[in-house]
């Protein structure tokens, strides 16, 4: 009989796929984008949140933060270089604004990023306190992540035309929701289970 850390291990590696595909997601846009050679009226919001969610669930899932994740740092890992490499392409093929939009935005997420590692270590010095802090703070942002989308509302509203809110990214998001739910029920977790919860709200 399988235990139920190993289920979890097999439902944490299938989590990390279909998350990879929802990372994956948004490759059309960037083709159109590459194609166009301009961004057009797409928008980096998403993208910087995701950069700054990712970060902080590779801080949470540190042995020092809370150990035994390192399927939450693989996947987040991987998800960051994806959102930056996106992201350098959004800021080739972005006017002069945008591109200071980028680049402010980077570098307070990043000066964020390093307040949180240092408080973390300096203030919090058990794993259970700094699994709390640093989880809260992925549930934050995780709504910031997912709510970030919602700029692009008004374009679908006024064109009326889902072209800059790809169906794809509906889609494996959701699968990827009831695969973490159930990752983050067979060790409870709560911070994990809220992040789920939050893909499956948006």
């Amino acid at each position: 009989m399988v235990d139920t850390e190993t289920t979890r291990t097999i439902v944490g590696v299938l989590g990390n796929i279909l998350a990879l595909g929802l990372f994956a997601s948004p490759i059309p846009t960037f083709i159109k984008i590459y194609q166009a050679k301009s961004v057009e009226d797409f928008k980096p919001d998403p993208y910087l949140a995701t950069v700054l969610n990712c970060a902080l669930w590779c801080i949470y899932g540190l042995p020092f933060v809370h150990p035994d994740s390192y399927l939450v740092i693989s996947i987040n890992s991987a998800g960051l270089v994806i959102e930056l490499i996106y992201l350098i392409i959004f800021f080739i093929y972005s006017p002069f604004s945008k591109r200071r939009k980028i680049i402010i935005a980077l570098v307070i997420e990043t000066i964020f990023i390093i307040c949180v590692v240092v408080i973390a270590l300096q203030v919090f010095h058990t794993t259970k306190d700094r699994s709390m802090i640093v989880g809260i703070l992925c549930i934050i942002f995780n709504i910031v992540m997912y709510a970030s989308p919602l700029t692009v509302m008004r374009m679908v509203i006024r064109t009326k035309s889902v072209k800059y809110m790809p169906f794809t990214l509906s889609l494996a998001n959701f699968c990827d929701t009831v695969v973490w739910m159930i990752y983050s029920l067979l060790k409870f977790d709560v911070y994990i289970l809220a992040d789920s919860m939050g893909h499956n709200s948006s």
